[in-house]
């Protein structure tokens, strides 16, 4: 049997209920700013070396968010693009106040 999601609509909220722990949502955001932030600095600067920091500050950030606060595996493991996708997705959904940083409240 094939359980495997096989769109982004049907993803999205399953990205969702996988990060319910407002310290992970948190750690998601901060995350996610600092990398926009490296890739506007690189390019701005020209400073191609910074590249090297984007993929660590997002996931750096994202996975101890995952594996010490809400304690289950990225969805990155098993669907990457659609997690990325659904990360920048949460981060404005998050900033601009359409989902709450806090899921429980």
């Amino acid at each position: 049997m094939d359980d495997r999601i096989k769109s982004f609509e049907e993803f999205y909220p399953f990205y969702l209920r996988q990060h319910r722990n407002k310290i992970n949502r948190l750690l998601h955001v901060i995350g996610t700013t600092i990398v926009l932030a490296l890739i506007f600095t690189a390019f701005y600067h020209n400073i191609p070396k910074l590249w090297f920091a984007v993929p660590v500050a997002g996931y750096g950030f994202a996975w101890v968010g995952h594996f010490f606060f809400e304690k289950n595996k990225p969805a990155t493991f098993k669907y990457p693009l659609w997690s990325l996708q659904s990360d920048f997705k949460m981060y404005l959904d998050i900033i601009s106040g359409k989902i709450p940083l806090n899921p429980s409240k």
